[in-house]
């Protein structure tokens, strides 16, 4: 709701879990609904697969489409609220669990939501967490109602999630935890404004480059399911090779699955395989007690020659070919909803603070603080109204700034290249330095407002 800036239909926003359906929010010329059973057999949508989840989940099932600038980038898939407590006995009536899996293999970021005021995982939320697993590069986490707080609590708030989270993801680097407030309405705490519009900032550029990557991440899926199978044949031949002709079948399939895990380490000696390739043992335990391991198939070399063929020089050719065709299209972003407000006017990210401090204004923005400054500048000694590079140096490295920075701050202060500066170039150094110091980046080329006015070139008038 806050991303599309307009409701959806289908849409219930509230404290409790309010969504007790999957929802597609997609683009479409007219605003409506399609019903789940209609959806998963129309040729159209990437929906045709779920139908394995039968009826109880497709009346949980549906897409709202509507016509609005930000689903021309993306979809969305809106996931129904996490139970706690006494309804989590109440059964979905489908294996929730597999669904998000299903999703999760598809999609290009996984965002989790949380609440400043319920910070516990409950056992499902703990569930669907670890039915994401092996897609943690696509999972980000938000951090909702954060002005809720105070900057004390939020600070234990943040500890508290971190903690929790650890205990459930287990992954060895930190997620990406985005706080903010996501909605419209006014802050009720605003001592972390400028935090809460960073952290809004960092979250729509990850989601708006996501349409840049689309087709290296389908690459990247395809190659994880091209060795996956590849590991698959090597499992299931190494089954059927070990399976006796005639008596005791029975006996050496319960016998074989027991061994799995042996029969995995085995493989990765004899084939070289990585032991992340492999796919979960209990689950492959769970799938093999249904099968019939006398109509699996032999190892086939020619095959399994072709994937690494493929692996190996066909994806170099296809990725060559990505980047070629990325370099010769405009770069696709996100737009629309609430994507747009945070460029509109002086409400940009960084107007009007840092290196962008007063470029709308007449008079050089240096200048406030000049006479400071040049008290400072005629201490150093000028010769013909310039400190030498030596003289500027010892006042600039008081600033305790590493000199990277300050190489940085001389060359685009010294506006002329002589090696000295003049008393302008001198209070635009330390006007820099100040930006440096209260927290902003320093620019890459200085900007036209900030170039002193003694060193701007004059205007030609035409005759």
């Amino acid at each position: 709701r806050y991303l599309l800036e307009q409701d959806f239909p289908g849409m219930r926003i509230g404290p409790e879990p309010t969504t007790d359906s999957f929802i597609a929010v997609m683009y479409g010329d007219s605003e409506g609904n399609i019903p789940g059973n209609a959806l998963v057999v129309d040729p159209k949508k990437p929906f045709r697969k779920l139908s394995r989840f039968g009826n109880a989940f497709l009346n949980r099932f549906m897409c709202s489409q509507l016509p609005n600038q930000v689903l021309k980038s993306i979809s969305i898939i809106d996931s129904p609220g996490i139970l706690s407590g006494e309804k989590q006995r109440i059964s979905r009536g489908y294996d929730f669990c597999q669904v998000l899996q299903w999703f999760a293999e598809r999609v290009d970021r996984i965002i989790l939501l949380f609440d400043a005021h319920k910070l516990d995982i409950s056992d499902e939320f703990s569930e669907a967490i670890k039915s994401f697993r092996g897609q943690d590069d696509k999972i980000r986490v938000v951090l909702n109602k954060a002005d809720q707080v105070d900057t004390q609590q939020l600070m234990r708030v943040y500890g508290a999630l971190m903690w929790s989270l650890g205990k459930v993801i287990n992954t060895p680097e930190v997620l990406r935890v985005y706080i903010g407030s996501f909605w419209s309405h006014p802050l009720r705490n605003t001592e972390n404004r400028r935090l809460f519009e960073a952290e809004a900032q960092d979250l729509f550029k990850d989601i708006q480059s996501l349409p840049q990557k689309a087709a290296v991440r389908k690459l990247n899926d395809l190659i994880k399911r091209a060795r996956l199978a590849k590991v698959h044949a090597y499992i299931i031949s190494y089954l059927k090779k070990e399976m006796p002709s005639v008596f005791g079948k029975e006996n050496k399939k319960k016998e074989l699955i027991n061994r799995l895990p042996e029969i995995y380490i085995q493989l990765q000696r004899e084939y070289h395989i990585s032991a992340g390739d492999f796919p979960e043992v209990k689950k492959m335990q769970e799938l093999l007690e249904t099968c019939d391991f006398t109509k699996f198939h032999s190892l086939k070399p020619k095959l399994i020659e072709a994937v690494d063929n493929m692996l190996a020089t066909k994806i170099a050719s296809l990725m060559s070919l990505i980047r070629q065709e990325e370099s010769n299209m405009p770069t696709e972003m996100v737009h629309g909803g609430a994507f747009d407000g945070t460029m509109a006017g002086p409400f940009g990210q960084g107007y009007g603070e840092g290196a962008k401090e007063g470029a709308d204004e007449d008079e050089w923005v240096v200048a406030k603080d000049k006479p400071a400054y040049d008290e400072i500048f005629y201490t150093l000694s000028p010769i013909n109204g310039k400190i030498s590079g030596i003289n500027a140096k010892k006042e600039m490295v008081t600033s305790k700034l590493p000199n990277s920075v300050l190489g940085k701050i001389w060359k685009l202060a010294d506006c002329d290249g002589d090696g000295m500066l003049d008393e302008e170039e001198f209070a635009l150094a330390k006007h820099l330095i100040k930006i440096k110091l209260d927290g902003y980046e320093l620019p890459g080329t200085l900007p036209s407002h900030l170039v002193p006015p003694s060193h701007r070139k004059p205007f030609q008038t035409a005759e």
